[in-house]
């Protein structure tokens, strides 16, 4: 089988589906007029219509999201026609702002030009989240900032960005388009909303001076619809208390703040006290929890996530949909037997529409070691 032939079968599978939900007429001479179009130019393009429902159809069969009650509520920007690096920024700016709502978090993507039939990228963000901290490495050898972008903040210092070398010190956003070189722009407070945490019984909290960006924006990711790839189509729902307080500021490999926040409980951290992770991770959670919704910032905790998940279940079978799932990624990293979506099994087939890893690492190269 040929790859107009597998792109027609994408194509007409996609087509039957959505236009099936979406009770739209006129399916035959639409699956007609796209074998047509691929026949002739070796691709197709998506209706406004279609991008929108295929998008959302692509969140919906998300393995890893444990927030996929809300797919209805996805909203779909087509920046197709954005062509320069320029334009691309100006698109990602605006999308922080919309998105972000000032703290009423609204789930967005933004989708740019779909990779060409000879496989060229015409457009590509080097970011794998839009928003994140710098890493830097000190001269004794210690990291101040986000481990997780210790390579990605060296590539942007050899490009000529420069930042101010704190622990949440926010990075630019790097575009590429086409083959040429890419273009850095810096993000600044005009467009990124950050919360200052605090704990509601522990004062002392405040003096570790730790933040953390309002939107989680997944930037890095393929969406695929009907056959069709968008390398860069950057998305957005909100976060759940877990994924800054256990993993982003919990994990060794992160800010690991455990340690820190146990000694300022007066926990002993060796085995005389076997919890003291746990105690010092609730106390965490506590923080970021209470500090958002000070703060006006939608967040979700893991239970009501999980509550969630399982009406998305209940709601899909109504519709005779089969949900998937990767387990290890819809049970949150805190409490896990607790909540109800630890206790099920799931089919970790990936159905399409669907967002993928990107095959090529950008940086792969680029670094000079």
């Amino acid at each position: 089988m040929n790859d107009a032939k597998q792109l027609i079968k994408a194509a007409k599978e996609f087509l039957i589906q959505a236009y099936t939900e979406m009770e739209l007429p006129g399916l035959e001479e639409r699956i007609v007029q796209v074998q047509e179009e691929i026949r002739e130019s070796g691709t197709y393009l998506h209706l406004p219509h279609e991008l929108e429902h295929g998008a959302r159809m692509a969140w919906r069969n998300s393995n890893r999201c444990i927030g996929r009650l809300f797919w209805k509520s996805l909203v779909v920007r087509d920046h197709r026609m954005a062509s320069n690096p320029d334009e691309v920024t100006r698109a990602l700016y605006e999308h922080l702002r919309l998105a972000t709502n000032d703290g009423k978090i609204i789930p967005m993507i933004t989708i740019f030009a779909p990779e060409q039939p000879d496989g060229n990228v015409p457009i590509r963000i080097w970011n794998k989240h839009l928003i994140r901290y710098a890493c830097y490495t000190e001269k004794d050898g210690s990291l101040t900032g986000d481990p997780a972008q210790k390579e990605f903040t060296q590539y942007c210092l050899q490009i000529g960005w420069k930042g101010s070398g704190n622990a949440f010190d926010l990075l630019p956003v790097v575009v590429q388009c086409k083959n040429d070189q890419p273009q850095w722009y810096l993000l600044t407070q005009e467009w990124i909303k950050e919360v200052e945490l605090e704990h509601p019984e522990h004062g002392w909290f405040k003096t570790l001076n730790l933040r953390w960006h309002a939107l989680p924006l997944i930037s890095d990711m393929v969406l695929e619809i009907g056959g069709i790839r968008y390398p860069a189509a950057p998305f957005n729902g909100w976060y759940m208390v877990t994924e800054i307080g256990s993993r982003n500021l919990g994990d060794e490999t992160r800010y690991n703040m455990l340690p820190v926040i146990a000694k300022k409980m007066g926990l002993p951290t060796d085995k005389a006290d076997p919890f003291w992770k746990d105690k010092a991770l609730v106390v965490l959670n506590e923080a970021v929890y209470h500090s958002f919704k000070k703060n006006g910032v939608t967040l979700t905790d893991h239970h009501s996530a999980s509550d969630q998940f399982m009406k998305f279940m209940r709601n899909e079978a109504q519709c005779q949909r089969n949900v998937t799932g990767d387990w290890s990624w819809l049970v949150p990293p805190m409490s896990g037997s607790s909540m109800e979506v630890f206790h099920k099994e799931y089919d970790n087939r990936i159905l399409s529409p669907n967002f993928f890893y990107n095959t090529t690492d950008v940086l792969a190269g680029s670094i000079n070691h």
